[in-house]
């Protein structure tokens, strides 16, 4: 993974094969916007351009790209030809998110794929340049793998990549990057920083120290579970209660950015009082994944769709260098790792839950009160999830409370009480998700419970939105 903009004498230490320019957030059009380095047309190797990619090939090689043919989530790719597609048939779904088109292509170029609202889906040129509008590289792309992997043949490239190379090459980069230093590891519980745990548990054995956070903002019992089950793995653990300091801190707060500036503030204090207490320690370690790294603007070119506690901006005065192992990993690889490691199921399949907690699905300020009515609501939906033997069939089911109070009837009586809405998705990256068919008896079971067992909450409402244009979290 390089910059697009890396010049051309970096990318050729490489000895690259092939290359692939990605998609980003920008529009050819735009002052500024990233230009691969133009000597790259003349390398005597494939490449592919994706979304972005291909809109900037169209450009840079003598074609013509024009803004508004948009398109966003689920189309389908007609009319296939050309050696991407070799084996895919006469159609395929695929995942868009574009404003731009190609609406001349250079010379030598032909469509190899359309959609009803695009015509030049996906175009191949001489010397082996492609351009596909979509993205292949995402889960809602079915056949994605199956493109890439025409990519590959067309570029000879080796197939050497396992799992377990990549668990071996992790580790050995940790000891080349630790060295004989110890390491304070901020762990969660879920499956990022628990897969951690245990890769530098192994790496570095009694010199990583794991701290637990209770922010006060988990899911209901989750602070007893995730001590209970990484003190089982033989992690070196130790648990702070901190609810009363988050939630003071978070008071009145509103605004979604800043109250997860505040709870990143927050435990950098934490991590600082355990640090002077069970250091000294060399590094932090954090389970920041790629889709946290490109969310949150950490890649060149990248847009800030929303900020992380464990994405960059830690104070200098901290004192610790950062380790971040799975920085260039995706969800879906790390859950492979955790296999190998032997991390137990019910964790390595537990769904994702963000490091701000629930106090970024309580749209609005966070009160105890609030708090203990999501925490309910959410309890109540993963339960039937499970009992329906849903749960792993979706990759992330929550609750999430919003400022918003209606007229209700319980009882003969006139309520006046909370909404809350439930969303399921599915997805294997996170990069996209599509929102998740559950069947309408469970969906009713779940509101029916919540409506009658949390007080407070008078109405449920299901999300049906895909990502993008929405995220998964609505905060």
């Amino acid at each position: 993974l390089m910059p697009g903009t890396a010049p051309l004498e970096e990318i050729l230490q490489h000895n690259p094969v092939g290359l692939i320019l990605s998609g980003g957030p920008a529009s050819v059009f735009e002052p500024g916007a990233p230009r691969a380095d133009p000597r790259l047309w003349s390398l005597p190797i494939p490449i592919l351009g994706i979304c972005y990619g291909m809109q900037l090939m169209v450009q840079e090689l003598g074609g013509v790209v024009r803004p508004g043919r948009r398109e966003y989530g689920r189309a389908v790719l007609e009319h296939l030809s050309g050696r991407l597609f070799q084996g895919l048939g006469g159609e395929t779904p695929c995942w868009m998110s574009h404003g731009d088109s190609a609406v001349a292509l250079p010379q030598g170029f032909t469509a190899t794929a359309r959609t009803s609202d695009n015509p030049t889906a996906a175009i191949e040129g001489p010397q082996g340049r492609f351009g596909v509008q979509f993205h292949p590289e995402v889960t809602h792309t079915p056949r994605g793998r199956d493109i890439l992997s025409n990519f590959l043949d067309v570029c000879g490239s080796d197939r050497s990549w396992t799992t377990g190379n990549i668990v071996e090459t992790l580790i050995h980069d940790v000891h080349q990057q630790v060295g004989q230093g110890r390491v304070l590891l901020g762990i969660s519980g879920g499956l990022d920083s628990s897969t951690l745990a245990l890769l530098l548990h192994r790496a570095l054995g009694k010199r990583v120290v794991a701290v637990f956070v209770d922010h006060g903002l988990l899911r209901q019992d989750e602070a007893s579970e995730v001590i209970k089950a990484l003190g089982q793995l033989g992690v070196n653990l130790v648990a702070v209660d901190a609810a009363a300091q988050f939630l003071k801190a978070l008071a009145g707060v509103e605004d979604p950015e800043q109250k997860r500036k505040i709870i990143g503030a927050e435990f950098i204090k934490v991590f600082e009082a355990q640090a002077a207490r069970l250091g000294p320690f060399d590094f932090l370690a954090q389970g920041t994944l790629y889709p946290d790294v490109i969310e949150s603007a950490g890649g060149v070119g990248a847009a800030n769709i929303k900020s992380h506690h464990n994405v960059g901006g830690l104070p200098e005065r901290l004192g610790f260098r950062l380790l971040e192992p799975f920085r260039t990993l995706f969800k879906d690889e790390v859950r492979e790792i955790a296999g190998v490691l032997g991390l137990p199921e019910e964790i390595r399949w537990r769904h994702p839950f963000p490091g701000p907690g629930l106090a970024i699905r309580i749209v609005g300020a966070v009160t105890p009160e609030r708090l203990a009515i999501l925490r309910a609501s959410d309890r109540i939906f993963l339960e039937i999830l499970r009992q329906r033997g849903w749960y792993q069939q979706v990759s992330q089911a929550l609750a999430v409370l919003l400022p918003v109070r209606s007229v209700g009837v319980m009882g003969d009586q006139r309520t006046y009480a909370a909404t809350i809405v439930l969303r399921a998705v599915t997805t294997e990256d996170f990069m996209t998700a599509d929102w998740a068919r559950l069947p309408h008896e469970l969906l009713a079971e779940a509101a029916d419970r919540i409506v009658r067992e949390v007080k407070g909450v008078n109405r449920v409402v299901y999300d049906i939105t895909s990502k993008p244009p929405a995220t998964v979290e609505w905060e």
